[in-house]
């Protein structure tokens, strides 16, 4: 099934990021946070179909996107040149990476914008959950850092949520974490056994991040991601 979204705003949240709310009238989305779902469009007589995650939660006639614009991106340059009052086509809202059980504790490690189903996972939680949630989100730069304000409000508002942020290439003034998501997991945790990992980001990020896991204990139950990521990474 496919939808007609209208834009009703577009906002910046990062070095070429660019926010979007999207309204279906008189429809209600039910979904499970951290399902995606695609952006269909034709181009040359060609189909595209791009998968994007919803940011906010279900309930409502509306869905955020966070889309990043990259120079031989079909999807991401399309919709960069959308603007409010446009309509474009949605498709259903599926996928697997979703909050398993609300009664542990669980990290959602991520990497650019591998964050939107984090942030999904993450505001579910801190409505359902028992325990504690801790955000990791890498980054190149300090201005690369997409819902950053949006994460720390949530950190500030929620006290059983933590956030990490690390960058592979910081600015001079950066004071924060320095690297690879994968690189801190050792120092940041230390309830392997029991905790629950959520993984999204670029196909080697999750690769070597669910490797790193195991390396440290994590049992293959407490590991979620998409799934799609390790062929990707063999074929490469």
């Amino acid at each position: 099934m496919a939808y007609k979204a209208t834009i009703v705003d577009t906002y910046p949240l990062a070095n070429r990021v660019k926010g979007f709310r999207l309204r279906v009238p008189d429809h209600t989305f039910d979904f499970e946070p951290g399902q995606h779902t695609t952006i269909r469009f034709e181009t040359d007589g060609d189909s595209v179909v791009r998968p994007y995650t919803p940011t906010n939660l279900p309930g409502t006639n509306e869905l955020t996107l966070a889309i990043k614009r990259y120079e031989s991106g079909y999807a991401s340059s399309y919709m960069h040149t959308r603007d409010i009052g446009d309509t474009i086509t949605i498709g259903p809202i599926e996928g697997s990476l979703t909050l398993d059980d609300p009664d542990r504790d669980i990290a959602l490690l991520a990497s650019g914008t591998g964050l939107t189903p984090m942030l999904a996972i993450c505001r579910h939680y801190l409505q359902e959950g028992s325990g504690s949630v801790h955000v990791v989100l890498g980054e190149r730069t300090g201005e690369s850092i997409m819902h950053r304000s949006t994460l720390n409000e949530l950190a500030a508002e929620h006290p059983e949520l933590s956030v990490t942020f690390t960058l592979s290439d910081p600015e001079w003034d950066w004071l924060g974490r320095v690297g690879y998501v994968q690189e801190h997991l050792d120092e940041l945790f230390d309830d392997f056994d029991t905790r629950d990992f959520y993984i999204c980001g670029v196909p080697q990020m999750v690769v070597d991040t669910k490797e790193e896991l195991r390396e440290l204990g994590t049992p293959e139950e407490r590991i979620h991601s998409e799934g799609w990521e390790d062929g990707v990474v063999d074929a490469e």
